[in-house]
């Protein structure tokens, strides 16, 4: 047995021992499916900010995570006599060789973007193969996605039977109109009407359902854009306080003007060189 193998296998034993009912960790035994999957989901958010930080330590950690993850749901399969690891493994091993003929086979593709297209006709073979009844453009993209990703994926799925807007241009209108619409129901909503609450959720839905449109037809990923602007909300606001801080006065004792003036001093040291 190779050193990989051996890794694996002990990672296996491990959990199977976490598991156990009697000698096991009583956290790990009471764990269900569900009750894992916010966990895996974290997990996967955690390798994805090791990534955007180029941290390749904490990536290691990280997919380790991650692998665990893969191993505690397939330990509570097999314990329920539906699959093992070894049935995951062999799984995405054959969905991995029948998805790339061009390698695996005779076919050909001229570039990634042919590739993505063939990926998406083997996945819609593979369920009409599986008999699924639903044969719309859009069946097979999962609810389980995050909704940002989720909307993403419908778009480019309506976008390759032609439904889609032209360029940026229209979309950029679109975001104005939607813009508009959110500002109508707050105004609707600030003379009692009693159901502009629901009708304002729907807008702001249809205003960031554009947003990432747009960000779909400039090339950006929504998940990477949205992390740089956190990213760096965090990184300003914490030097606010820094700054408050130094002056002794926190910035909970200045009005909302005050502190606006604070950030703006924060953004135009960023902007300084050196």
């Amino acid at each position: 047995m190779t050193a990989p193998d051996r890794d694996i296998r002990r990672l296996l034993d491990i959990m199977v021992r976490l598991r156990d009912p009697e000698a096991g960790c009583p956290w790990d035994v009471e764990q269900t499916f569900a009750t894992i999957a916010p966990y895996t989901i974290e997990e996967a958010y955690e390798v994805a900010d090791a990534i955007d930080r180029n941290d390749l330590g904490d990536l290691r950690d990280e997919l380790g995570d991650l692998l665990l993850q893969v191993v505690f749901h397939a330990r509570m399969a097999q314990e329920q006599g539906a699959f093992d690891f070894d049935d995951v493994v062999a799984a995405i091993s054959d969905k991995m060789v029948r998805r790339h003929p061009h390698v695996f086979g005779d076919e050909a593709v001229a570039d990634a973007d042919a590739q993505t297209v063939a990926w998406e006709e083997h996945k819609r073979r593979e369920r009409e193969a599986a008999g699924a009844e639903d044969t719309s453009a859009l069946a097979g993209i999962s609810r389980g996605l995050p909704e940002w990703q989720r909307a993403v994926k419908l778009q480019k799925r309506a976008a390759r039977v032609g439904f889609d807007w032209p360029g940026p241009a229209p979309v950029i209108a679109k975001l104005h109109e939607e813009i508009d619409e959110v500002r109508s129901e707050f105004d609707a909503l600030s003379a009692g009407d009693p159901d502009a609450r629901d009708r304002l959720e729907d807008e702001i839905g249809d205003l960031l359902f554009v947003a990432a449109n747009l960000a779909r037809h400039a090339g950006v990923d929504v998940g990477n854009a949205l992390r740089r602007a956190n990213g760096k909300f965090e990184r300003r606001f914490r030097a606010m306080e820094a700054l408050a801080e130094e002056e002794q006065r926190p910035l909970s004792t200045r009005s909302l003007e005050q502190q606006e003036a604070v950030w703006q001093r924060v953004k135009a040291r960023e902007r300084r060189p050196g």
